[in-house]
């Protein structure tokens, strides 16, 4: 039975907004697969790294659900690359807190993202319990898809990411794709990987109240309204979406169109998306906002005609499956877990590649065929009925007790006390 987990998410908080800063779909993730978890009777301690001397001790978003914030380096966000500097602290201060807690021991160690790995693979051998780890993203992954300018990821992370696979006893993937991604780039043993889909929550993202919600942001029903979620940098692709957007003002001068963009600037500062718009002369149709709450979003999500989402990589695609139980349609690329997320000309389109003509044609179709538009909002939101996070939490629960056996059938035996 498993009755407590200690989840490790150090690089960034599940506390903090989407879209902002490192905080992304892996934040919803982690929350929403914790709170899920403690809804079967699971307790679960999840520990991120303090960025600031006014955050507490400890912080309690659902029943069940414990944030540790682990006071270890400055009191201020530092960029990921500081961040493996950190790990020795991060350990000895997740340590101090484990044996102040009364009940004194976990089950399982389950690790988000590398640095959080690494951290889990001390923690797995100074506690004597298993680890089970989800990479989210993967160096080498990231490395095949630089965009001009960018730098690849450090050969340091590299390692770390062989070295957790190596520790973990069972992974985790989002997708068969990323299943595939382990095995293929870090010899990782297949019979060792877990698929657990991201899931989403049913209750707030709903197709309910879809002209309501397009009215009151101030959409008018001629307008094509076009909405983007997410950091605001070249991996997600919102260039060319903006190249896109300017090709299809040029072959249709006289569109009604409105494009929404909701993130904020995110990794290298050289990518000036204001000045993109700029020069796109899109300034009348473009608007960015701050990131929203996830109710808010929603509602975002049913006033939209289409979300597009044109990443050059995606572990997942959180944002498509939440559009998608609002009942719109997704304007993907056809890489990483985008491809399990969006059914093709069926509750969305994916597009090869990113080509701004491309993405053109795919917009203008969907522009064109308002009752196909409609079709696929309606299959995606009764597609979204059996994506919930309790589902994710199920197949995550099982891969924690594979793991437990496993640990115990090579002979390790989890301690009762320390």
């Amino acid at each position: 039975m498993i009755r407590r987990v200690a989840l490790l998410s150090l690089h960034t908080s599940p506390m903090e907004q989407p879209g902002s800063g490192d905080a992304g779909g892996m934040n919803v993730y982690v929350r929403e697969l914790a709170a899920a978890l403690a809804d079967t009777g699971v307790q679960v301690e999840i520990f991120t790294r303090a960025t600031s001397a006014d955050q507490p001790a400890e912080e309690h978003p659902a029943p069940g659900v414990c944030v540790h914030n682990v006071f270890a380096g400055p009191l201020r966000k530092v960029p990921k690359e500081e961040l493996p500097a950190l790990i020795s602290s991060m350990v000895a201060e997740i340590e101090r807190i484990r044996s102040r807690q009364p009940h004194g021991r976990y089950d399982v160690i389950h690790s988000h993202y590398w640095v959080s790995g690494m951290a889990g693979v001390e923690l797995s051998s100074l506690w004597n319990i298993p680890l089970v780890h989800t990479m989210h993203t993967m160096a080498k992954v990231k490395n095949l898809h630089l965009g001009p300018n960018e730098k690849p990821e450090p050969r340091r992370r590299e390692l770390g990411e062989l070295s957790i696979v190596k520790g973990a006893t069972r992974l985790i993937a989002n997708t068969g794709t990323e299943a595939g991604e382990l095995t293929d780039h870090y010899g990782a043993d297949a019979e060792n990987i877990d698929v657990a889909p991201p899931g989403v929550d049913l209750e707030v993202f709903t197709p309910a109240f879809r002209s309501r919600s397009r009215s009151e942001r101030g959409v008018s029903p001629a307008t094509f309204h076009v909405v983007f979620a997410g950091r605001i940098q070249r991996l997600k692709g919102p260039q060319v979406l903006l190249s896109a957007t300017a090709l299809l003002r040029e072959r249709r001068p006289g569109l009604d169109l409105q494009v929404t963009v909701l993130g904020e600037q995110s990794g290298s500062r050289d990518f000036d998306f204001p000045a993109l718009v700029r020069a796109s002369k899109l300034d009348d149709v473009v608007s960015q906002l701050a990131p929203v709450s996830a109710t808010e979003l929603a509602r975002w999500f049913r006033s939209a005609d289409v979300v597009v989402m044109p990443s050059y990589s995606e572990s997942f695609g959180l944002v498509a499956l939440e559009a998608q139980a609002c009942g719109t349609p997704v304007l993907a690329t056809r890489v990483g877990g985008l491809t399990r997320a969006v059914c093709h000309e069926r509750t969305g389109l994916l597009v090869t590649g990113h080509q701004p003509e491309d993405w053109a044609d795919a917009l203008e179709l969907l522009l064109d065929d308002p009752a196909t538009r409609h079709d696929m909002g309606r299959a995606a939101a009764a597609r979204a009925q059996s994506s919930g996070w309790q589902r994710t939490a199920a197949i995550t629960a099982d891969s924690y007790r594979a793991a437990i056996a496993s640990f115990i059938g090579n002979g390790r035996i989890p301690v009762a006390h320390f």
